[in-house]
């Protein structure tokens, strides 16, 4: 397959899986645009990219805690010439403090960048996706998406709400060539824990449950390129998630698609 065609969009590319997954395309022949609040992290790392690997790397910095970004986006692929093959929806963040402590307009931008901005770019991106008869999308979900939700978050309801939307984009879109998966990882060594300020209780969890971001990037996309429409990357997460929900993943994919009974015969 000649790469040197298809162009991924990365969100959230200045820092931890969004760098690892710029990187990981990077080396496999991919151009990139890199979408991230952090212009000069950008690009540094597309300077990087495309002195290491000869691939074009376009940056567009833009905070999808705004509606109007995912648009803004897409316009400047468009005057760019570039057409979008691979998309990351990785940008993301977690609530810190309680629901009914928390002002509107901060739970607001959690939602939109998390549920709006993935979901709408997902959607703009697939016309030409179809139109080319390939594409494979990768939406960051998490492991907390199989557990118990959390008192106070929003975060276990979102990231159940891209796990199970992806799948059903896969249902829908592997027929035409395009491949959805939602990617699930556990504790995973990034800034995350920085930002939201909880490296301290981080610290003291069991060295087993950590994952570095390159692993989580190489199966997310070996999951990605071979269909697969769930992914959670390493040993102990997929003991976890499978004693934490009734059914295996894989069953619940093949019975919702089955027995939709909204679905078109």
């Amino acid at each position: 397959m000649n790469t040197t065609q298809r162009t991924a969009l990365v969100t959230g590319a200045s820092a931890g899986i969004g760098a690892a997954f710029a990187r990981h395309l990077a080396s496999q022949g991919y151009a990139l645009l890199l979408v991230a609040r952090r212009t000069d992290r950008l690009k540094e790392l597309a300077d990087e990219l495309a002195a290491q690997h000869g691939v074009r790397c376009d940056v567009f910095a833009a905070d999808l805690n705004d509606p109007a970004a995912p648009a803004e986006i897409m316009a400047y692929a468009e005057k760019q010439g570039i057409h979008v093959d691979v998309l990351i929806n990785n940008a993301g963040l977690s609530g810190k403090a309680a629901f009914a402590d928390t002002p509107w307009p901060t739970l607001a931008a959690e939602i939109q960048l998390m549920v709006t901005a993935l979901t709408e770019l997902c959607h703009r991106v697939l016309p030409g996706m179809r139109e080319r008869g390939w594409g494979r999308i990768i939406n960051l979900s998490s492991l907390a998406a199989f557990s118990p939700p959390g008192a106070s978050l929003l975060y276990t309801g979102i990231k159940s709400y891209v796990l199970s939307v992806s799948q059903s984009l896969d249902m829908e879109l592997k027929p035409q060539g395009i491949h959805v998966t939602a990617l699930c990882p556990g504790f995973t060594r990034s800034e995350f824990h920085d930002t939201m300020c909880t490296r301290d209780s981080a610290n003291k969890l069991p060295e087993m449950l950590w994952q570095e971001a390159e692993e989580v990037v190489r199966e997310g996309w070996d999951a990605v390129m071979k269909g697969k429409p769930v992914c959670v990357p390493g040993t102990i997460n997929k003991i976890m998630a499978s004693t934490m929900r009734p059914l295996p993943v894989k069953l619940q994919y093949h019975l919702g698609n089955r027995f939709n009974p909204f679905k078109e015969s």
